[in-house]
Order: C-alpha cells, then sequence, then structure tokens
C-alpha cells in the first residue's frame, strides 16, 4: 500500500469523523464530562456544575504509521510468501510499534486537551502550555505515558488488517471466477467500492471490539494528576473500583467514528490507485 494514498485516505476519513473523537475520549476518561445545553456535569468525581465551552479542533497525524506499514508489507513479500496472513500481521505489527513509539507525545497532548475543561471566561489551555505543562510536571518521561497500552493495542491494528486483507482477496477472487468470461475484469464499478468500504467497516468492528480496553487505559494513563501508574496497575485497578463494563465505556461512540472512517480511508486508497492505474 502507497503511503501517501493511504495518507490522503486517511486524512478524509478523519477531517469527516473528527469530533466524535472528543466524544469517546471524554467517555474514556475517569472524569466523565458530559455537554447539555452548555452545562457541564461531572459524573464521577463530585457532583458540580459549571458552564464550559465547547473543545477545539487538533489535527492527527498518521502517515508514520501508513508508510511503515507499506515498506514492512513491501520488504516481507519478498522474504515471506506474498500477501499472506503472516506478512499482513507482522508488517502491521511493526508499523504500529514504529508508529507508537515515534508519535505517542502527540497523542498525549491530544488527549489532555481534549479532556481540558475548563469553565466560561476561562482560556483555554494551548498545545504549546499544554507541552510545558506535561515537562514541568513528569519531565520528557511525561510525554510517554500510556505507550504501554498503545503497544498493548497494536493487536487490534494487526487484527483489522488481517481480516480486510483477507475479505478484500476472497472478494477480488468472486470477482474474477464471475467474470471468467469476461474479456476485462479489472474494470471496477461502485460496487467493488462498496464491497471495499464493507470489508473495511468489518474488520476494525471485529478489531476494536476485541481490543478496546487498552484505549481506556490508555486514555486513563495520560491523564493529568492521574493515579494510574501502568497498563496492569489500570487493568486491575479500573474494573475493581468501577466493573467491568468501565473497560468498554466509549466504545459505541468509538465504533460510530471508527467504522466510517476506516471505510472512507480504505475505499478512498482504494479509488485513487484504480484511478492511477487507469
Amino acid at each position: 500500500m502507497s503511503p501517501e494514498w493511504l495518507q490522503c485516505g486517511g486524512t478524509v476519513g478523519a477531517i469527516l469523523t473528527c469530533p466524535l473523537e472528543v466524544v469517546k475520549t471524554r467517555l474514556q476518561s475517569s472524569s466523565i464530562t458530559l455537554y447539555i445545553s452548555e452545562v457541564q456535569l461531572s459524573t464521577v468525581n463530585g457532583a458540580s456544575v459549571a458552564r464550559v465551552a465547547p473543545p477545539g479542533p487538533l489535527h492527527c497525524l498518521k502517515a508514520i504509521y501508513f508508510a511503515a506499514y507499506s515498506t514492512a508489507k513491501e520488504k516481507l513479500n519478498g522474504v515471506l510468501e506474498p500477501d499472506s496472513t503472516q506478512v499482513h500481521m507482522v508488517s502491521a505489527g511493526m508499523a504500529g510499534f514504529t508508529a507508537i513509539t515515534a508519535t505517542n507525545p502527540i497523542w498525549l497532548i491530544k488527549t489532555r486537551l481534549q479532556l481540558d475543561a475548563r469553565n466560561r471566561g476561562e482560556r483555554r489551555m494551548n498545545a504549546f502550555e499544554c507541552v510545558r505543562r506535561v515537562y514541568k510536571m513528569d519531565g520528557l518521561r511525561g510525554f510517554y505515558r500510556g505507550m504501554s497500552a498503545s503497544y498493548a493495542g497494536i493487536s487490534e491494528t494487526v487484527i483489522h488488517f488481517v481480516i480486510y486483507e483477507s475479505i478484500k482477496r476472497k472478494l477480488l477472487e468472486a470477482k474474477a471466477h464471475a467474470s471468467m468470461d469476461e474479456e476485462d475484469d479489472s474494470v471496477k464499478n461502485a460496487s467493488d467500492f462498496v464491497g471495499m468500504m464493507l470489508a473495511a467497516a468489518t474488520s476494525k468492528t471485529c478489531a476494536t471490539s476485541i481490543a478496546y480496553p487498552h484505549e481506556v487505559i490508555r486514555t486513563r494513563l495520560r491523564e493529568e494528576g492521574s493515579k494510574y501508574r501502568s497498563f496492569f496497575q489500570t487493568l486491575l485497578t479500573v474494573p475493581k473500583e468501577e466493573g467491568y463494563r468501565a473497560l468498554y465505556r466509549g466504545l459505541t461512540t468509538h465504533l460510530v467514528r471508527q467504522i466510517p472512517n476506516t471505510a472512507i480511508m480504505m475505499c478512498t486508497y482504494e479509488v485513487v490507485v484504480y484511478l492511477l492505474g487507469h
């Protein structure tokens, strides 16, 4: 997969579904904040009521992951069986590890900004202020809080790409079989791209549902002044204090965001590659 066209697809999907990312992060937090007619209700850490301003936008970068996945897949295809399950699994795992290590500080700042709640009239913290605050409190190590949970989340990426590539392969085989008597079976129509979108949506739903708890754990670890210190300590503490359902808090919102985002991203990629190839 070419990183440039995957980045293009990812950008389209991220722009259209970005507001849901803020909602998901707020639901995952240990201090849930609901906005009803501009009234903030803190539902976990005490009953306080205050008027707040809605969160501002934040740009999300995914190019590193796609570039790493594309490069790893290209190299592994020359070593292992081309486009095999092993190739997709290892490529996705390597890409996830590379992207997490390189971009964790960005996602930590994003999470802190999404969880920043101020009373009406108070100036909201910007990204540069957040960076200074993190460094002052925790030093350089502070920018890598939650990275262990992100590493655990590599399993979601692996599951997603393995299922997607498998479904995609089956769809291509089915089309090739159905068009054996036709002169050109390389011509794609709208139904082909709809199939790719459904494949992406199905694979992402399965992967996210299985690996979702790492998302909640990661958000808890990234909270400012959090009592959570490590992946396993958080994994044990959250169910003990809030029940096992807390590990799936925000799952519905996350799926509503991720399913169309992933479908749009992969469909955009497939469309661009098809158009460039013709």
